[in-house]
């Protein structure tokens, strides 16, 4: 094995490392789910970056909250639209507070 095959070999799964992982129908299936369990829904999407494909932050009322790759902001929308989820670009609008508040919830274990 020479010095640089590590670095050549790809990760579980087929991907290189490095690679970007897309959404998949399991990350559609867990969000179809989780917002069909819980009331008060709204969508958050996460752009793009050097590390992560888009993502959307599906909030619940109380604040409990789960994030999944999706393909665009458009596909979110679409997710929204189909389920009457409000959609909101976290580059614009930020996240809500009680997203914030169940997360210190739970690091207290209260939630």
């Amino acid at each position: 094995m020479g010095l640089f095959d590590s670095l050549r070999r790809r990760s579980k799964g087929g991907q290189k490392p490095g690679t970007l992982r897309k959404a998949s129908s399991n990350d559609f299936k867990h969000l179809e789910e989780w917002a069909a369990s819980r009331t008060g829904v709204e969508a958050y999407v996460e752009p793009k970056t050097n590390v992560t494909e888009t993502t959307v932050v599906l909030i619940a009322h109380d604040g409990e909250w789960t994030r999944r790759r999706i393909e665009s902001l458009d596909a979110a929308q679409q997710f929204g639209r189909k389920r009457s989820i409000p959609v909101y670009e976290v580059a614009r609008v930020g996240y809500p507070k009680r997203m914030r508040e169940y997360t210190e919830r739970k690091k207290r274990g209260e939630a």
